[in-house]
């Protein structure tokens, strides 16, 4: 999970000398990763990773309280000057007023906290130029000041809220529920998005779904220029469902980044009295209803213990006490000692990822430096590997570079496609494996061919290069029955050439990886042309296709050349592969070469020529096509005997046995 902050934002809750460089070197070393600093005139913003189990530190004041922690350990002084989380609803004194709300709650599983006020008279207007410049800067749209509020808190403190127009709520009734399939949200961004069931949902009076909760509020609810009256809601969601509903709707929100990974119910008070303050401060807001705050189960802290030896003994190392004082205070536990054993009180942020004792130690361990660590490592047993991973890799590699070296460039592409894509190559998507929760439509699919991704890389790259020649070497999943994917790695291959290009590149291939004996045989694809395919055999095992793509299918995937391609079964290459060739003695006798033109025979194809030869003559060696015009195909006989040079009319008298077999 990756967000944006600023410094100057940051220097709002940061006391400290550390320049915004000084913290991308330091906080990277032991905390969240400041991966981009930009520089903007008058500020800087960061882009930051957070690991996904520490949403906490996803946040402005999160970040601030990992600097607490971590710049002291650099000798750079740094403490919290404010600190919005501690704000409490005793600053909002007794909340009155003749706005009411109607809330039910129908499970309670599905929000373990829900806190709401009303605000009236309100002033829809700009935001302050320092909000919306901040916002700006964490490529957040501005949009006016009660919406970018919103939007504020969740960058500031790391919980969404949400604005909904009071006055379009029906019979002032909220109601949470989970959906039922089929049903229909209209959201804000105005799509209308088909429903699951079982998701989160806010129904009003009169049944109409006004908000997709913890992804994004409804069209129906939004605020408005006109708007006067603002709910300000402020919850955390069951993060499963959240989830669950994003993946299978695709809706892939900020605020569901969020509930997905599990707030603290903590939080929830401060963000509602900090996002009061801002309203009331920018938008002229009036508290106008009573506090309305859900919570059925509060935190209850919890306690973990250990000893300075623990820590030893999993770090390898000996950290002082004072060191561990400063390292976890700084990061906001509770800490105690009781004789030789420490016992930290957990802060109700940290309470889903801080569950036992090496949880501390890894605290202490991070913040006092992984890079402080002994550079030691430890004697370790070789162990080989087997025999049929080391195949796969040695050979992968080989045949990866050869195809490199004789011109072709490698493609790597998602082992899912899309039921469009799929389609377009005549393939049929439902008998294909299917992801059910995808995050898109374009990665739907488990590949069974690796064709449908090459012939896509022909179309993105035409225009690039007359000519192009491409490769891949991937896995793909077949279906089986109440049992995983059998998963088996092919090598497909296409040209923009002809066909003898493509057959070409296998055969060299073949030979340089010592493959002999190979047949080619006609094939009935669907996928290729009629009369320009054919398939492979080693030894009468398949090895594989290739041919002209149809034209139909060309047409369909948008491409202006044919395109030639191969694909083989890599795992029968692997079977076959020899390191070194079979020794073969040189025959020292004479070669004689004679030509022959036969009437082509559609219906036969070469390697059964090629057979009917071979049984003909002893003393054939092999066979050449010189040429194919219209309906003669000329070919060139090799012939030589083991024991005696062969006499140029015992070459002809088999060339004439080989003749009259091949035109009965």
């Amino acid at each position: 999970m990756n967000i944006k902050i600023t410094h100057n934002w940051l220097l709002d809750y940061l006391e400290t000398p550390a320049g915004p460089y000084d913290l991308q070197k330091y906080l990277s070393l032991c905390g969240p990763s400041f991966e981009r600093v930009f520089d903007h005139t008058n500020d800087y913003s960061f882009d930051i990773e957070v690991t996904a189990n520490r949403v906490d530190m996803a946040s402005v004041l999160g970040v601030a309280q990992e600097a607490q922690a971590i710049l002291p350990r650099f000798n750079i002084a740094a403490q919290l000057k404010q600190n919005p989380s501690q704000l409490t609803f005793k600053e909002l004194g007794t909340p009155t007023g003749e706005k009411k709300l109607e809330i039910h709650l129908t499970d309670p599983s599905l929000c373990s906290r829900f806190a709401a006020i009303v605000l009236s008279d309100i002033k829809i207007g700009p935001a302050p130029d320092y909000i919306r410049e901040r916002l700006r800067m964490c490529d957040i749209k501005s949009i006016n000041n009660v919406v970018d509020i919103s939007n504020y808190l969740m960058v500031s403190l790391g919980q969404p809220t949400h604005m909904f127009d009071y006055d379009k709520l029906k019979q002032a009734k909220m109601t949470m529920r989970e959906s039922r399939p089929g049903e229909i949200v209209k959201t804000l961004d105005e799509k209308e998005i088909e429903l699951p069931g079982g998701d989160i949902v806010m129904e009003d009076g009169e049944g109409n779904l006004f908000d997709l909760c913890g992804i994004m509020g409804g069209d129906n609810s939004a605020i408005s220029p006109d708007t006067k009256n603002v709910i300000l809601f402020v919850q955390t969601y069951n993060k499963r469902k959240i989830r669950r509903t994003s993946m299978k709707t695709g809706q892939r929100t900020i605020a569901a980044t969020y509930f997905e990974k599990g707030l603290d119910e903590e939080r929830v008070e401060p963000t509602l009295v900090y996002g009061v303050q801002l309203l009331q401060k920018y938008a002229n807001a009036k508290i106008n209803s009573p506090l309305y705050d859900i919570y059925p189960h509060p935190y209850t802290p919890k306690t973990i213990s250990f000893t300075l030896h623990d820590i030893t003994r999993i770090m390898g190392v000996t950290v002082s006490e004072k060191d561990v004082n400063d390292i976890l205070g700084g990061l906001g536990f509770g800490l105690k000692k009781e004789g030789d054993t420490f016992v930290a009180t957990v802060p109700s942020h940290r309470k889903d990822d801080i569950e036992i004792k090496a949880d501390i130690v890894e605290e202490v361990a991070r913040v006092w430096g992984y890079h402080n660590l002994p550079n030691e490592i430890q004697t370790t047993t070789y162990v080989k590997q087997p025999k049929e991973l080391e195949q796969l890799f040695l050979l992968q590699s080989k045949v990866k570079y050869f195809l490199k070296d004789i011109g072709l460039h490698e493609s790597m592409n998602y082992s899912m496609v899309s039921a469009e894509l799929l389609q377009k190559c005549g393939l049929d998507p439902y008998a294909h494996l299917a992801l059910e929760n995808t995050i898109s439509e374009e990665t739907k699919y488990f590949r069974q061919s690796l064709i449908p991704s090459l012939v896509k890389n022909m179309k993105d790259n035409q225009g690039k290069k007359d000519v192009l020649k491409l490769f891949e070497l991937a896995k793909v999943y077949l279906p089986r029955n109440n049992d995983l994917p059998d998963e088996q790695y092919r090598l497909a291959i296409a040209v923009t050439t002809d066909f003898s290009d493509v057959k070409g590149i296998v055969e060299v291939l073949l030979r340089d990886l010592h493959i002999h004996g190979f047949q080619i045989k006609r094939s009935q694809n669907s996928l290729y042309a009629p009369h320009v395919q054919a398939e492979l055999f080693l030894n009468e095992e398949f090895l594989g296709t290739l041919g002209q793509l149809k034209q139909a299918y060309q047409l369909s995937n948008g491409i202006e050349k044919p395109i030639f391609i191969a694909e083989l079964h890599f795992q029968t290459l692997i079977h076959h592969y020899r390191i070194v060739p079979l020794y073969q003695a040189l025959n020292p006798y004479a070669v004689i070469k004679l030509d022959l033109t036969l009437p082509c025979n559609k219906k036969q194809d070469f390697s059964e020529i090629k057979q009917q030869a071979f049984a003909s003559s002893e003393f054939l060696r092999t066979i050449d096509v010189l040429s194919q015009y219209q309906d003669k195909l000329t070919l060139r006989f090799y012939f030589a005997a083991k024991d005696r040079n062969l006499s140029e009319q015992e070459a002809k008298n088999e060339l004439e046995k080989i003749k009259k077999n091949l035109l009965q």
